[in-house]
């Protein structure tokens, strides 16, 4: 949820890879144009560098997010709660 509200907001980010863009090279996602995708960490507690977590956001404004935990092998489409994207 911290991630989601720091890309609605537009930053700041915690780490310089956040807000860049996901190339998709595994092709694990939809097909899309270079730029489609942006990619943000989700924290884990414990890990002393970005761990596994992402947040992958499609388009501009995200419309589309897909959840991974381990560093893109897989990846969980999801959608936000109306109540959720008004905070």
């Amino acid at each position: 949820v911290d991630t989601l509200r720091l890309i609605a907001r537009g930053g700041p980010y915690a780490h310089r890879q956040d807000d860049a863009t996901f190339g998709n090279r595994e092709r694990r996602l939809p097909s899309q144009p270079r730029g489609y995708y942006r990619e943000y960490t989700v924290e884990t507690p414990g890990s002393r560098d970005r761990g596994a977590r992402r947040i992958i956001a499609g388009g501009q404004p995200p419309t589309e997010f897909f959840y991974t935990d381990d560093h893109y092998r897989s990846f969980r489409r999801f959608t936000l709660d109306a109540k959720e994207n008004a905070r």
